[in-house]
């Protein structure tokens, strides 16, 4: 595809802050030798980084006797970056440092009376405000806001094109809440959030090539190809929850049946659950989602049949659906995030693993590490949010 020069330039600056936040501190050489980058192009753009504050000098290492390297180390204290979550039951919002560092969180409830666009929009504008705001915050430039929305959305436009679950259509969400909030708003999706976190701290850290599945209320997939994240023609590779696993199968929130997402989404789950056994205790009276995976998850540990075999089947199906992209991608890792993920985690994590041994290609299969994502002490799609925010000033950074 063909790239602007200042695409190509915005391009190589995240490159390098990326490699030089994942080495800090770091040398020039050592980030033109990881970034393959020439040492001239590694040291101008080392210069434009440190003055945007994002960079500082970190003093010299040992050359064993020849002329010391400086080195160059990330600024926790340059700006910090707002990511949020926003999911079909949930807002959720963290304030980290230029290190990643978490430094403070805000999680809200949304109900399905909370799901009209002003009031969603309130309530992400409450959450952001609670963490900017926050005293760990002090003294340190607000860079901005990246807000996941589930969905396709127009990044450019920031406007959340279809969110079927809520029945949203051309929401113009980051101008509604430029009216609550007074930073640089940037709008992307959960799949790539969730890319973009195991991207620069997680398991698909220095990989070219590299899928991310989020598992939550729905499903998809964030894309990695050739060590960048793959957005498609309009910002929406990787809506894979919307690609068939059962000819004819359960009815979708997008107007077709048999979804990967009816069946290994959060609902979906439940529904295996209920299916196999309608009077199951593992079952929320209420009908709630959350604590009925965690309930799973409590089975699989304590060994409950029931929950051991609905968490099996469910892994057989994800592991179909994962065995897919692989024989289509041909990734070096699959890595399973979100919250459903980190709750069902290794009894769900072996049988998708078992079930892409056994219906995937041989050759792809055999070079794909499949493992859970190890993003901890932060939301991977808040992490991968703030990440947004990020790239927006690198893209513009001439701009206050």
């Amino acid at each position: 595809m063909k790239r602007t020069s200042r695409e190509i330039r915005t391009a190589n600056r995240y490159r390098v802050l990326r490699q030089a936040i994942a080495d800090s501190p770091v040398s020039r050489p050592r980030l033109a030798a990881a970034t393959g980058l020439s040492t001239a192009t590694v040291a101008t753009l080392v210069g434009e980084l440190a003055g945007l504050g994002l960079l500082v000098d970190a003093g010299y290492e040992d050359s064993g006797g020849g002329r010391p390297r400086g080195l160059v180390a990330v600024n926790p204290r340059g700006g910090t970056l707002v990511g949020v979550d926003v999911a079909e039951t949930y807002v959720h919002a963290e304030l980290f440092d230029l290190s990643w560092r978490a430094l403070a969180s805000s999680r809200r409830t949304l109900r399905p009376a909370d799901l009209a666009p002003r009031r969603v929009v309130r309530v992400i504008a409450a959450a952001v405000r609670a963490v900017a705001e926050h005293r760990s915050a002090a003294g340190r430039r607000p860079l901005g806001v990246g807000i996941s929305m589930p969905g396709v959305v127009d990044r450019t436009a920031g406007v959340s094109v279809v969110a079927p679950n809520w029945g949203w259509q051309d929401v113009p969400l980051l101008r509604l809440l430029a009216e609550h909030l007074p930073h640089q708003l940037f709008l992307d999706n959960p799949l790539h959030a969730c890319l973009a976190a195991e991207l620069w701290s997680g398991a698909a850290r220095g990989r070219d090539d590299a899928v991310v599945v989020n598992l939550g209320t729905g499903v998809g997939a964030g894309l990695a190809l050739g060590g960048e994240l793959h957005r498609g023609a309009f910002n929406s590779a990787g809506e894979w929850g919307h690609t068939t696993l059962v000819l004819d199968g359960r009815a979708c929130h997008c107007g077709r049946r048999g979804c990967v997402e009816t069946y290994v989404g959060a609902p979906g789950i439940v529904r295996n659950l209920r299916e196999m056994s309608p009077d199951s205790p593992l079952l929320s009276p209420d009908d709630d989602q959350t604590a009925t995976i965690a309930a799973l998850s409590r089975g699989c540990r304590e060994g409950d049949p029931v929950a051991v075999k609905a968490v099996g089947e469910s892994g057989a199906y994800l592991g179909a659906a994962v065995a897919d992209l692989v024989n289509l991608l041909d990734p070096e890792i699959v890595v399973l995030s979100g919250w459903v993920a980190g709750q069902l985690g290794e009894p769900l994590l072996r049988e998708v693993r078992a079930a892409v041994a056994r219906q995937a290609l041989r050759r792809p299969a055999g070079g794909a590490e499949i493992v859970l994502s190890p993003v901890a002490g932060a939301s991977p799609v808040s992490l991968g949010a703030a990440s947004f925010a990020l790239e927006g000033v690198l893209a513009a950074p001439d701009r206050p």
